[in-house]
């Protein structure tokens, strides 16, 4: 199986790292992760995908191996890089995976970049890119942030942290060494064996407060290529926020449905 191989772009005044594999013939695919992850989340599945496309996993700004400026962690920013990742590249007509955070990203991209060799052949969303948070009535920012913030981990060690993770997989059998790797990959490892995010907290929570203004409904009449949405459903039992958020995810897809139809 080919593995990926890691190369940087240089774009924007910043140092994009990104993992590709593929013939240089096929058609180019470009993975988009989620939010304070990076690109080796795609590591398992991107050799599969190059057996037909020529694929780019991007550690987009803040996160991974690129670089992590103060500013720019607004959608606008996020996809005026990857239109400069795109074009430095010479990718025509890409098509676009995003997960979670990156399924937003991938939809912006489409809406604002509806035509040219740099559009977007087809986007896919996965687990993303529908939700409209701020609808909720009862969902206020205050709120929304309280659920978005993420645990503080910075100090802890290596193996505690792992160990934290196993808690939350049902079968230990699937947490192997490799998908240990891609999880650590979104820290930086310090020299006393404790981690770091490679996102630091204020640049994630102004990346979810986006999040949460996103207006999806706003985008798909802008959308002029093929759109796969890949949501997924959170097992049972649920609480009531976790009904919640489905709803309101089935309610996105629902409208993207009415809207891309």
């Amino acid at each position: 199986m080919i593995s990926p191989t890691d190369s940087y772009a240089f774009v924007n005044d910043l140092r994009l790292r990104y993992r590709h594999c593929g013939d240089t013939s096929s058609r180019p695919m470009v993975l988009l992760h989620g939010l304070a992850s990076n690109a080796r989340i795609w590591d398992l599945v991107a050799p599969l995908l190059a057996r037909r496309y020529r694929v780019f996993a991007l550690d987009q700004r803040g996160h991974g191996l690129s670089d992590k400026p103060d500013d720019g962690y607004d959608f606008p920013t996020i996809v005026r890089d990857l239109a400069a990742f795109v074009d430095a590249l010479a990718l025509e007509r890409p098509a676009l995976v995003g997960h979670s955070w990156g399924a937003s990203v991938a939809l912006q991209y489409a809406a604002s970049r509806p035509a040219g060799p740099g559009a977007a052949s087809a986007i896919v969303l996965v687990d993303g890119g529908a939700m409209e948070m701020s609808s909720l009535p009862e969902m206020t920012w205050e709120k929304a942030e309280a659920i978005m913030r993420p645990p503080p981990l910075a100090g802890i060690t290596r193996e505690a942290f792992v160990e934290r993770v196993r808690g939350f997989v049902p079968d230990p059998t699937l947490l192997t060494p490799q998908i240990v790797d891609i999880i650590l990959a979104n820290f930086e490892i310090l020299p006393d064996d404790t981690i770091r995010p490679h996102l630091a907290l204020d640049r994630h929570m102004r990346i979810a407060r986006a999040l949460y203004e996103h207006k999806p409904g706003e985008l798909f009449p802008r959308v002029r290529c093929p759109v796969l949405m890949v949501p997924s459903i959170p097992p049972e039992p649920r609480d009531e926020r976790a009904e919640q958020f489905l709803a309101l995810k089935r309610k996105g897809v629902a409208l993207a449905e009415r809207l891309l139809s």
